[in-house]
């Protein structure tokens, strides 16, 4: 694991997030770089394909394009956006070496094997979501339970971290921010 500071005041979350409607071919990611006080100091934008296999890939171009050496951790509102385009969550910490966390706020139910295949790509997507590690529950201080899966940081320290990020219910602030982001762009570029 990367040597992650939690105790650091300074740290800097790049989150990400994505709005999209259901007659649209692509979906709208909106990534914020938010530090550990809620100060925004970053934000960029990019799309992913609606039922494509391009998320893990966009996510990191998203993060280089920042040209920022400051971000200490990637948080995804999610592992599973854009009709079943599965976010690699491991990929994107063995390509950027920064720690990534993706939160939901439940957990994808009844998502098979048989239904992945019946995509055109079908093979891509069942490696994909098998090679997802299982997601682990966290009750935060909020009140709401939220379910992580965490690649270069310690549970203890997600814990720690998405405790000091949740102001309110169970989205941590810089992806609640990041949605409204990517909402408001959507919006503009569909008016």
């Amino acid at each position: 694991m990367v040597g992650f500071h939690i105790e650091k005041k300074g740290i800097r979350i790049f989150g990400v997030s994505e709005s999209f409607a259901g007659s649209d071919l692509r979906s709208v990611l909106a990534g914020v770089v938010m530090r550990r006080d809620f100060i925004i100091d970053g934000l960029i934008f990019g799309k992913t394909t609606i039922r494509g296999n391009d998320s893990t890939e966009i996510i990191v171009s998203m993060f280089r394009r920042m040209k920022r050496n400051d971000i200490n951790c990637i948080l995804l509102g999610g592992t599973i956006i854009s009709i079943l385009n599965i976010v690699d969550g491991q990929e994107v910490y063995d390509t950027t070496n920064i720690p990534v966390i993706a939160v939901s706020s439940s957990e994808t139910r009844g998502l098979r094997e048989n239904n992945l295949r019946t995509f055109e790509d079908g093979n891509i997507k069942c490696k994909l979501y098998k090679a997802l590690k299982a997601s682990e529950q966290l009750t935060l201080r909020t009140g709401k339970t939220v379910e992580f899966r965490n690649w270069g940081i310690s549970s203890r320290d997600v814990s720690v971290l998405l405790n000091d990020l949740t102001l309110q219910g169970g989205r941590p602030e810089p992806i609640k921010v990041a949605s409204l982001a990517a909402r408001a762009y959507r919006g503009m570029i569909h008016a």
